[in-house]
């Protein structure tokens, strides 16, 4: 066992594959020599060449199009895009032609491509830096949509992406890369993706969330257990696929759900998530499924940010709405 920050486990992840398959590659604005705008990708490129681990020009529609040309030929390309705020550019590339590749093609081909990109707030960052765009992806077939909590997730998951046959839109919370460290396995591992974490147990209610909203709730579930109320928390990992089995279970224990997430309020994780949780486990529910989020506006500037994030709070008091309902 190793001591690493989630900064540190997804460069590992990447060295590890990297090492065992000549071809993964890495490419993407800055990701070379400099190691990234967070130096996730440090010394990459002088551990294995400016040919595996490269920077690009700033255009990333043409990124993400060299990553759906090398996916074809049998590469492996992991391609950074900068934040989350500029794959706009992009999005033919990433949800229309990497996406639907295999369907297209009739199984002929495939696009085995890492789409890397840090999103979140809570840092103070400029404008399109720190919005929380998974929704867009999640609406996306043939995208499968990832997004760790911790380092140890981090690694299992980026190993688990870069092997996937299928394109991984990889998202990295900006508040966790340096926010701890924990142990995390030398070598490879694999974490399954589609496979739900119940990060805390729990038997009155249920608190559904997602990257540093896992952390979010964690906290909230602290302040709720000084009053008698054990929340089971489920860390999703994976958004696409969705493990539904793993929340259902946990409904059917506590009989309340919540449903966390950074992002805006409307059509987003949360709302996809209660939608199944009605097909699936309405029966076992004694009160309404709550969504806590970011409300439904532009993310703020960085001198509001604070009012606008979700707090342990907020979540508190959702999950004392549902007990007394």
């Amino acid at each position: 066992m190793a001591q690493m920050n989630m900064l540190e486990a997804i460069r590992d992840a990447m060295r590890v594959e990297l090492k065992r398959d000549s071809n993964v590659l890495i490419f993407g604005e800055d990701a070379g020599k400099v190691g990234g705008v967070f130096r996730v990708t440090e010394g990459l490129q002088e551990e294995f060449g400016e040919e595996r681990v490269f920077d690009t020009p700033l255009a990333e529609s043409a990124i993400a199009g060299m990553a759906v040309g090398m996916g074809i030929q049998g590469f492996r390309p992991i391609a950074e895009i900068q934040f989350v705020g500029f794959i706009y550019e992009a999005l033919d590339q990433m949800f229309i032609q990497a996406a639907r590749m295999r369907y297209r093609s009739g199984g002929r081909y495939n696009s085995p491509i890492v789409f890397r990109t840090p999103f979140g707030g809570g840092v103070k960052a400029a404008e399109l830096h720190t919005d929380s765009l998974e929704g867009l992806a999640v609406q996306t077939p043939g995208l499968k949509v990832v997004i760790p909590s911790n380092p140890y997730d981090a690694k299992g998951l980026m190993i688990s992406a870069i092997r996937d046959n299928d394109p991984v839109f990889f998202m990295e919370h900006l508040n966790l890369y340096r926010a701890f460290k924990a142990d995390v396995p030398e070598g490879e591992y694999t974490i399954e993706i589609g496979k739900a974490n119940v990060v805390r147990e729990g038997s009155d209610v249920t608190i559904i969330a997602y990257g540093m909203m896992v952390h979010t709730a964690v906290k909230a579930a602290d302040e709720l257990e000084k009053q008698g109320i054990k929340a089971e928390i489920i860390d999703l990992r994976s958004l696409v696929p969705l493990d539904i089995d793993t929340i259902v279970a946990s409904i059917q224990k506590t009989n309340r759900a919540i449903v966390v997430q950074e992002a805006q309020k409307t059509s987003g994780v949360a709302a996809e998530v209660i939608a199944q949780i009605n097909e699936k486990a309405i029966l076992h529910l004694e009160a309404p499924v709550l969504r806590v989020s970011g409300p439904d506006t532009v993310y703020p500037f960085a001198q509001i940010e604070d009012a606008w994030l979700p707090t342990p709070a907020r979540i508190v008091a959702a999950a004392q709405k549902v007990i007394n309902f």
